[in-house]
């Protein structure tokens, strides 16, 4: 009867790798290397997209006239030119500040310059330092009454307008929490993110009940998945939806 063979060990003064140890050695190589090829191609599935968010210089130093409202944030009404339809523009302020002090000027009309932010369905004009000043009466020119879209239930992430809309990258997601609640604490309009379109937008304009600013009480709850109910309503290009507070479910 033979003798059972003893089980392979490595030394390392020694030529040759026995090949039982060797065989044992590529392939765990082989293995550990294919772990990290499928690790480089799914690790950044998890990450949040950044989305194309962009500045725009469309201005180029010049203005853009329109009708200033200051509820639920400031919106430019801007009257239609040729094929272009009129639009609701948001506005806002240079580093974390809303364009509420920037757009008091006495004036119902009011030429504003600065740069855009656009992503998506979003798009806000950020006021540049001496960008506001009143304007002449538009003649003929009255914004289009409020269209009421009935209520609704929607899903989505409360971000604010301006870092979604290419001032941050990604804008958006619980990292990006603390910038976004002082963002809206200061002033720049709060909007509700969704996956999905509503009535054409996957981005609307948050408010209270009553039209107002967006209640404090859902900073709580920005950058993380959150259902609401309430009014939607549409002016010009521009979708607001006024939130029913009792309505708001964390998911």
């Amino acid at each position: 009867m033979s003798a059972k063979p003893k089980d392979p060990f490595f030394v390392g003064y020694f030529k040759k790798v026995p090949p039982t140890l060797r065989a044992f050695a590529l392939q765990t190589g082989a293995a550990v290397v294919g772990l990290l090829v499928v690790l480089a191609f799914l690790g950044p599935m998890g990450t949040i997209d950044p989305g194309a968010g962009r500045y725009a210089n469309d201005l180029r130093g010049g203005t853009l006239t329109g009708v200033i409202e200051d509820l639920p944030y400031p919106i430019l009404r801007v009257p239609g030119a040729g094929d272009t339809p009129a639009r609701a523009v948001l506005l806002g302020g240079q580093d974390k500040v809303g364009a509420q002090d920037r757009v008091a000027v006495g004036a119902e009309v009011i030429e504003v310059g600065g740069v855009f932010v656009r992503r998506g369905d979003l798009e806000m004009l950020l006021i540049s330092g001496g960008g506001v000043k009143p304007a002449a009466p538009l003649p003929g020119f009255v914004p289009a009454a409020v269209e009421d879209l009935g209520r609704w239930r929607l899903t989505g992430e409360i971000c604010d307008g301006k870092c979604y809309g290419g001032a941050m990258k990604p804008g958006r997601g619980l990292a990006h929490k603390a910038c976004a609640n002082l963002c809206i604490i200061m002033g720049l309009p709060p909007v509700l993110v969704m996956a999905l379109p509503v009535e054409g937008s996957t981005v609307v304009l948050l408010a209270d009940a009553d039209g107002g600013p967006m209640p404090d009480a859902l900073l709580d709850l920005t950058a993380r998945p959150i259902q609401l109910e309430g009014q939607l309503e549409r002016r010009d290009d521009l979708m607001i939806f006024r939130i029913d507070e009792g309505s708001v479910l964390p998911m």
